[in-house]
């Protein structure tokens, strides 16, 4: 299961967030997203779990839950969607 983490504080590291939901059971991956223009953290990030059981409990136990000084907001991801525009590609 892929774990949206948001409301992160931008000092957070990978591995600090490795350290929180590895209480919870085995990660497959963590990755924190960064600005591409300055390389700054977005204060969001994704951990993906390939137990649903233990993703679950991790999300349940760490969702409204103060880390690092900020009240974490974490759920299962939801799809990526496309934001660069419409998908109209008629010009007008």
């Amino acid at each position: 299961m892929k774990i949206y983490v948001g409301n992160m504080s931008f000092d957070t590291q990978e591995s600090d967030l490795r350290k929180a939901f590895e209480a919870h059971g085995t990660l497959d991956s963590v990755a924190i997203i960064t600005d591409r223009d300055t390389g700054r953290a977005k204060g969001f990030g994704f951990v993906e779990m390939s137990n649903d059981t233990e993703a679950q409990a991790a999300i349940d136990s760490l969702n409204d839950k103060e880390f690092m000084g900020r009240t974490l907001k974490v759920n299962q991801a939801r799809p990526r969607t496309d934001s660069r525009g419409s998908s109209d590609s008629r010009s007008y």
